[in-house]
C-alpha cells in the first residue's frame, strides 16, 4: 500500500521510497524516512495535497509524491 491509499485518521508506518535521485532526496529531507510513523490529518477535496503529521510536525504532500512511499 502506498501513502496515498491511506484514509484520514490513519497512522502508518513507511516501509520503503520509491523513486531516484531528487525525488527521493527532496522526500526524505522533509522527515519521510523508513521507519517513520506518519499520520493521516487531511485530504484536499480533490485529493491533492495531503496533509501529514511527521516526527511532530504539520506536512503537505502532493499524491505524486505520496505514491512513491510505501507504508505497512
Amino acid at each position: 500500500m502506498t501513502l496515498e491509499e491511506v484514509k484520514i485518521g490513519q497512522t502508518v508506518r513507511i516501509a520503503r521510497l520509491r523513486g531516484e535521485g531528487a525525488v527521493k532526496r527532496r522526500i526524505m529531507d522533509m522527515g519521510l524516512t523508513k521507519g517513520t510513523e506518519v499520520a493521516v490529518r487531511k485530504i484536499a477535496p480533490l485529493g491533492d495535497p495531503i496533509e501529514l503529521t511527521v516526527r511532530g510536525y504539520e506536512l503537505s504532500v502532493r499524491k505524486d509524491d505520496a505514491a512513491a512511499i510505501e507504508v505497512e
